[in-house]
């Protein structure tokens, strides 16, 4: 009989090493989970877990079939499903973890046989192991953990770049900053600077920075000015001092430094200097070129020149992309060298056009919207722009939009032929629906928000993403706050986005994996921006215009709003996970379309998956459900 014992212990063991967390445990871990173990078996349709049953009494595995999460118990249709769980994985962890009853109904989709351990053993082996632990607590962080080192591994590259775009900025600090008094003789400064091979000064006031001098000041600033050496350093410093706090990221101190085109960020602590980031400290400039693509944007003023700082910003996206950067530095990072170069383009073609004879004076403010009013621009994205302009006194709205047109299609073209595609819907400034002046936009906002038809709902989820990118940007602010006050006056229009947000599930299937659709060669495949990110943006968009945010980026509206609506914190970074895990996807998939030379897309076949990406996308695609199944209860109304 032991031996008997001993045996189905190992079996079990086997079994469970095949998934994760159990294959990152010790093995002494696993037998003493696999020795308390029991087999429980289920029939179709059977209820396993429901609210009713009060506090979880046990932890589950699946050893085999289906179950399935219900947000309501008297609804048993397929559509009504949230979550399917298969072998291997584990229900319930958040209710376990908070000992309080499930929240959804748990089903057998067919026969089940189910591991399962009592409640104070699994809260036990949360303390005995660490990788159970930390699953349990973080189980898609977890598993984007491990697909990380994977993605690492295949492409071979150093991580150094990597840690340090995501490390806190007080991590990278090397040295205590060497500082000066503002008096201090100019010479002195330069002597001690020499001395100690530092390419920067700082000048204080106790612990307070009051002033920065660098190398790069000392040719314009004393020896073309021929400045008096024993004059106070004070005098010829930058007091516009760039400071970010200690808990920063590196990756903010770089767009930072590309945004405002300088090399140092000083990092202070209230008021307090703790210490300067230089670009070299952020990474290697000759390896990336984050910093020269700014600089050479900047100086741009020919197509040529526009078309290569595009192709640098692409193949940058790529070589961050293979050295593990994570989704949201890199969408985030590709979306500012994006905005930079568009800001360039409509800087130099308002200057060209504003040689015409007759010219009229006008503010206006170029908006970006969709993916790219987002920050969230992957390396294949079209254009989603519009103007707003103000209509000076004595003009009327078409005669400045005449004017304008010919400059937002000079604007569009140049795009096109940096590799950004004309919009097939012609959502862009040069179409003269989208070159409005602000009563005009608010009449169009106004007139979509009281017929919410099915367009107008299609609209919305590009339009109402919009955030100034060049010009007069007080119009934007301004055309959002009066946005805002209209939805809160129009609760119908939300219920009507809601409605239209939940109409795209996303594609878990119950018989399989996946639901997949057939593409334009009838392979059939998965879209990961409409059926992966779009649920994600979709409730996101809805949570923040209920809000009044002023947030456009997904992620961060979500954790903007988190508080107002008394979401978990821990729920809202597992969506903003699973929606940054789908863009990775996304690029990833989109970098090697470009190395073999293939038009960008956004459908993937999950076969071409390997086994734990294919688990991870499952993963986000039930916290998309989930996600779906919070909205749908905030705004049932």
């Amino acid at each position: 009989m032991a031996t008997q014992a001993n045996s189905l212990i190992q079996s079990t063991m086997t079994h469970l090493g095949r998934f994760s967390p159990f294959d990152q445990m010790n093995r002494h871990e696993v037998q003493w989970l696999a020795e308390r173990l029991r087999m429980a078996y289920y029939a179709k349709g059977e209820v396993i877990l429901e609210p009713k049953h009060g506090d979880v009494s046990h932890f589950f595995v699946i050893k085999q079939g289906i179950v399935q999460g219900e947000q309501d118990v008297a609804r048993t249709q397929e559509d009504t499903a949230w979550l399917e769980l298969h072998e291997g994985e584990c229900f319930p962890l958040g209710a376990l973890l908070a000992r309080r009853p499930v929240n959804s109904v748990y089903r057998a989709r067919e026969d089940v046989f189910c591991y399962e351990l009592p409640a104070k053993d699994f809260h036990q082996l949360t303390h005995l192991s660490v990788p159970f632990h930390d699953f349990c607590t973080r189980r898609i962080a977890n598993l984007l953990e491990q697909s990380k080192h994977v993605i690492q591994a295949q492409y071979a590259q150093s991580s150094l770049e990597q840690q340090s775009m995501s490390s806190p900025l007080s991590d990278l600090i090397r040295h205590p900053p060497v500082t000066c008094a503002p008096d201090t003789p100019i010479r002195t400064v330069l002597h001690t600077m020499q001395a100690l091979g530092i390419g920067s000064m700082i000048a204080v006031e106790g612990e307070r920075a009051v002033g920065i001098f660098t190398l790069h000041d000392v040719l314009k600033r004393v020896v073309l000015a021929e400045y008096d050496l024993s004059l106070p350093i004070i005098d010829i410093m930058s007091t516009q001092l760039t400071t970010l706090p200690p808990q920063a990221l590196a990756y903010e101190a770089a767009l930072i430094m590309v945004k405002q085109g300088i090399r140092h960020v000083l990092i202070s602590d209230h008021n307090k200097l703790l210490g300067i980031i230089s670009e070299k400290d952020l990474f290697s400039l000759q390896r990336v070129g984050l910093r020269q693509i700014g600089m050479s944007l900047r100086s741009a003023t020919t197509l040529a020149h526009f078309q290569h700082a595009a192709a640098d910003i692409r193949q940058l996206g790529q070589n961050m992309l293979a050295q593990g950067v994570g989704a949201e530095q890199l969408t985030q990072i590709i979306s500012t060298l994006n905005d930079l170069l568009t800001q360039r383009i409509v800087e130099v073609e308002w200057a060209r056009a504003q040689q015409q004879a007759n010219w009229q004076q006008v503010d206006f403010c170029w908006l970006a919207m969709g993916s790219e009013g987002r920050y969230e621009q992957t390396l294949n994205t079209d254009q989603d722009n519009g103007i707003i302009f103000q209509t000076p006194e004595g003009c009327t709205p078409d005669a400045i939009r005449a004017q304008l047109l010919p400059f937002a299609q000079a604007v569009n073209t140049v795009l096109d032929d940096c590799g950004f595609p004309l919009c097939k819907g012609n959502i862009m400034a040069s179409n003269p629906q989208w070159c409005l002046s602000l009563a005009e936009w608010q009449n169009v906002f106004s007139d979509w928000i009281f017929r919410g038809d099915g367009m107008v709902l299609l609209n919305a989820s590009i339009f109402f993403d919009f955030r100034a990118l060049s010009g007069k940007t007080e119009l934007a602010q301004e055309l959002r706050t009066w946005l805002h006050g209209k939805i809160k006056e129009n609760r119908l229009f939300l219920k009507k986005m809601v409605a239209n947000a939940l109409d795209n599930r996303p594609p878990l299937g119950l018989l399989r994996d996946f639901l997949l659709t057939k593409d334009a060669d009838n392979t059939a495949t998965l879209d990961l921006k409409f059926n992966g990110i779009t649920p994600f943006v979709d409730a996101a968009r809805i949570f923040a215009l209920a809000a009044g945010t002023n947030e456009t980026n997904t992620a961060q509206r979500l954790r903007a709003v988190g508080h107002l609506w008394q979401l978990e914190s821990s729920e809202i970074e597992a969506w903003a996970n699973a929606f940054h895990y789908i863009q990775l996807l996304r690029l990833r998939l989109q970098h090697e379309q470009a190395k073999s030379k293939l038009a960008l897309s956004n459908r993937v076949d999950p076969n071409t998956l390997n086994d734990l990406d294919r688990r991870i996308l499952k993963e986000t695609f039930r916290q998309g459900r989930k996600l779906q199944a919070v909205l749908e209860k905030y705004f049932t109304f």
